[in-house]
Formats: C-alpha cells, sequence, structure tokens
C-alpha cells in the first residue's frame, strides 16, 4: 500500500527536475508538430497513387514506332496492341486493381511528356542510367538487354569493335544507352534514328556502316536482313519504368506489384514467352553521361544552324529551277506536257511532305538509295516546286497577251519573246512571293529530321533531352531562326515596295 506521505516526499525530492523537464517537453512540442505537418504535407502532396485509384486507370507512355516486342499493333487484330510491355503493365494495372490505358508518344520525348503529366508512367524501354535514375523515379528493373553491333557480312571481318567504327557512319536510337556508348567512344559519326529498323535498312542499302542497337531490337528485326550480322555484344542494363520525382507512392506500389509478379512467376512468363531476360541481380556498370551544359552546344546549334540554311537554300534553288519548268509547261506545253504538269503539281500539293520524304527516303531504297542530305534537298524541292509553279504561272498570267502577240508580230519565236518579254516581267510580279516561300521553307527543313539529318530544331530537341530544359534550347533555337529569316522578310519588303513603284 502506497502511503500518502512517502509520495510526498518523492515529489519534493524530485522539485529540482521540474525546470528541466519542462523545457523538455517545450522542446518537443515544438518539435513535433513541425514533423506532423511535414508528414501530412507530404501525404498531401504525393497524390500519385490515390489519383490513379479513384480515376481507375493507369496511363502510361510508349511510341509504336518502336515496334515488336515492346508494344505494337496485333497483325491479326489492328486495333488491338500486343508486346511484353503491353502485358507487364496490365498485369501491373491488375495488381493495383484499375485498368491500364496505353497513350501514344514519339520515343524521343517519352520522358519530357511525362514530366508534363501526359501520363502516369513512361513504359518503353526505358533504360535505366545514373543520369535517369536522380532525375525521375524509377521502378524496379523488369527485364535486361544487352548492346548489339550490326554490320553487313562483307565489311564483318574488318569490324570487331567499337574501335572499328572510327571515322564511319553508326546508326543508332536517339536518347540510347547506345547513343551514350557511341558518343562516348569518340571519333565515330553517329546518326540517329527513331525507328528500330530503319538504321538496319540504311546498313543493308550502305547509307551506313554498322548500327549499335539493343540485342531485343536486333533478335527481332536481323532475320528480315539476310546480308547484315552481328559482331559484337555489348554489357547493356536494365529496363524500368519511369515516374515523376513528386510520384513516389504511385512508383512504390508499381515496384511492390513487379515484385509480386515476379514472386509468383508471372513476370518470368511473360518474358519468357517473348524471349526477354530477367533483370540481372548484379548492377552493370554503365558510362555516366557527361554534364552537358547549354553553353557547351552553342557551337552544336550554329553548325546545325548552318545545316538548315545549306538545305534550305540549295531546295530553294531546285524548287525555282523545276517550279518554273512546270508552269512554262501548264501554260505553253502541248496538251500532254500540260496535263503532266497540272498532274505533278495536284498530286505534290495534296500529300504531305513528310509522306514524300518517307517515300523517298525508304520506299525508294531499294531501287537507288540517296544519301539522306541529298534526299531532304530533293524532296523540300520538288515538293516546293509545286507551290512556285503555281507562283509563276500568275506571273505569266500578269503578262498582257498583247505583248507576245506585238512580240510575234516584230518577226520573234514563241521561244525568243517569251524568254526575252514574258519571263522577265513575269519573275518580277513572282519575286516578292518568292522570297516569302524561301522563309516558308526554311521553317519547313525541321521536318527532314525524320530521315536523320540533324538540322536546327533537331537540335534543339537533342539538347532539351541532354540538358533536361526544353526553355532555353527552344529560346536559342528561335533566335537562330529569326536571324536567318528576319534577312528574308526584309527583302521580301522591299521588293514589294519597289514593285509598288514600278521598280
Amino acid at each position: 500500500m502506497i502511503r500518502p506521505h512517502r509520495v510526498l516526499h518523492a515529489v519534493q525530492r524530485l522539485r529540482p527536475l521540474w525546470p528541466h523537464a519542462v523545457r523538455a517537453l517545450v522542446a518537443i512540442l515544438s518539435v513535433v508538430p513541425p514533423l506532423l505537418h511535414t508528414t501530412v504535407r507530404e501525404a498531401t502532396a504525393d497524390q500519385s497513387l490515390t489519383r490513379v485509384l479513384q480515376r481507375g486507370t493507369l496511363r502510361w507512355g510508349g511510341d509504336l514506332q518502336g515496334g515488336e516486342p515492346y508494344v505494337f499493333r496485333d497483325p491479326q487484330e489492328p486495333s488491338r496492341l500486343v508486346g511484353f510491355e503491353v502485358e507487364l503493365v496490365e498485369a501491373v494495372a491488375r495488381e493495383l486493381g484499375v485498368a491500364a490505358q496505353f497513350v501514344q508518344n514519339d520515343w524521343s520525348t517519352l520522358l519530357a511528356s511525362l514530366e508534363r503529366g501526359n501520363f502516369d508512367v513512361a513504359v518503353n524501354g526505358i533504360e535505366v542510367t545514373p543520369a535517369r535514375a536522380s532525375a525521375y523515379a524509377l521502378t524496379r528493373p523488369y527485364a535486361s538487354f544487352e548492346e548489339s553491333l550490326i554490320v553487313r557480312r562483307e565489311v564483318a571481318p574488318s569490324i570487331r569493335s567499337l574501335g572499328d567504327c572510327a571515322g564511319k557512319r553508326v546508326g543508332t536510337l536517339a536518347n540510347s544507352l547506345a547513343h551514350h556508348i557511341l558518343g562516348a567512344e569518340g571519333g565515330i559519326r553517329v546518326v540517329l534514328y527513331e525507328g528500330v529498323d530503319e538504321p538496319l535498312t540504311d546498313v543493308s542499302t550502305r547509307r551506313l556502316d554498322a548500327v549499335l542497337i539493343d540485342d531485343i531490337i536486333a533478335r527481332r528485326y536481323l532475320p528480315a536482313h539476310p546480308d547484315l550480322v552481328e559482331v559484337l555484344r555489348i554489357p547493356g542494363g536494365s529496363y524500368a519504368m519511369a515516374l515523376r520525382q513528386q510520384d513516389a507512392s504511385l512508383r512504390n506500389a508499381i515496384s511492390a506489384a513487379l515484385d509480386a509478379l515476379e514472386q509468383r512467376g508471372e513476370l518470368q512468363a511473360i518474358l519468357r514467352r517473348w524471349g526477354i531476360a530477367l533483370p540481372g541481380k548484379t548492377e552493370i556498370s554503365m558510362p555516366a553521361p557527361a554534364d552537358t551544359a547549354l553553353a557547351q552546344q552553342v557551337s552544336l546549334f550554329l553548325r546545325a544552324a548552318g545545316v538548315t540554311l545549306i538545305l534550305s537554300s540549295v531546295a530553294m534553288v531546285v524548287a525555282i529551277f523545276f517550279g518554273a519548268l512546270l508552269s512554262i509547261a501548264r501554260s505553253y506545253g502541248s496538251l500532254a506536257t500540260a496535263t503532266i504538269a497540272r498532274a505533278y503539281i495536284e498530286v505534290i500539293r495534296g500529300t504531305p511532305v513528310l509522306l514524300q520524304l518517307y517515300v523517298l527516303y525508304y520506299g525508294l531504297a531499294s531501287l537507288f538509295a540517296m544519301d539522306a542530305f541529298t534526299t531532304a534537298v530533293l524532296g523540300l524541292g520538288l515538293n516546293y516546286a509545286a507551290y512556285e509553279a503555281e507562283l509563276y504561272r500568275a506571273g505569266l498570267q500578269a503578262v498582257p497577251k498583247g505583248q507576245v502577240e506585238a512580240a510575234l508580230a516584230l518577226g520573234m519565236s514563241r521561244w525568243v519573246a517569251l524568254r526575252r518579254i514574258v519571263l522577265p516581267q513575269a519573275i518580277r510580279t513572282a519575286l516578292p512571293g518568292m522570297a516569302n516561300d524561301f522563309i516558308a521553307l526554311l521553317k519547313d527543313s525541321s521536318i527532314v529530321s525524320v530521315i536523320t539529318v540533324v538540322e536546327l530544331t533537331k537540335q534543339m530537341t537533342i539538347t532539351a533531352v541532354d540538358v533536361r530544359s526544353w526553355l532555353l534550347p527552344g529560346i536559342l533555337c528561335a533566335a537562330l531562326y529569326l536571324a536567318m529569316s528576319l534577312p528574308l522578310s526584309r527583302l521580301a519588303s522591299h521588293l514589294e515596295k519597289k514593285l509598288s513603284m514600278g521598280l
């Protein structure tokens, strides 16, 4: 039994310690609420998993152009997507109790679109690199790969390593691990692609000397190119799903779902079905990308601007010359010639220039394999020729017919009358429009990046991925386009002013 006088005595003995106890309590109370507030704030900020669960769908981004075996349309049922990553994401979504929803996005801008919030997770052969691990919330790896060096059979004895590729044109996918490996090797002329089969086609047609790609891609597409052979395997790495850094709760849930799938053997079954290797248990050392600053890329921007200017200028010369021929053929040629010229103009103006570039570069590769720059010049030049032809035709029609009749009455032939009387006046009328078309061509040249030409806009996208910023590279790119187009705009205004004054 506790006696009251003993309790009072104990309290009196502890009285000197009371101030210390009070100060300790005050200190605890001053620390705990902020901690609780921080925890609540973090939990409130990271609503990624809650958002997916409430929505009932896991939106994942990928690129169908990446093709088999990642994600592609079922040949037997084109409305359905298949691929080992399709099965993997659907299995993860089932673990989370939601449905998977695919979002198409170009592979080269997949991570930029992820940061923009176009989808919850990027799943399309995202390679685990130190730079990506620090910039994004990566899940645990779900598959592994190696890099494969592929060349034509007749040159295989002379190319057995990356060192043998010095000075040669080697293709690969932009912003991939292979891209970094080739860049670190030095001395190799790297050609960047967005599709997986196109570089193999270019090696077959001798537009490339070799290609370095993931072995998963090589094993799927190499059988369609019997003239090519794999000469080297380089240790690669692992694929992981990428999320925004602040979406840690969703990343953890997806990683836990992958763990559960592996424990039940479902992950192994999916990868085995598609011939994909499980992620390695030991981390493979990868080359860390160089710490790239925008200032270091300025020289690359200037070189790409030079490519843009030269490409546009030569293409405009082609357009002017061929457009003039089309216009004369349509206005003064025979019925058959005029019909052919009219048909050409309508077909070219009625189809996208992107499609025309694809047909010229890839579609006709088996007949004549032009290099990318020549194809770009011809593609843009032949496309703009159709528009120039209509511009010149308007100029020809602006010349009064009486002048031609007077020239013929003076004994000139029709060709001499056309050359000395009509064409000078027609060209003078068309000059402002030609200057405007050149400005448009300068900007449209950005489209030729689809056939591996690294012009100004393509360089901007490469730099934006390297420095993880689209704003400053975009501003620099726009400044260079303005620097090239403003003098042309002033020239067009000057010509219009001169013409309005009667020259």
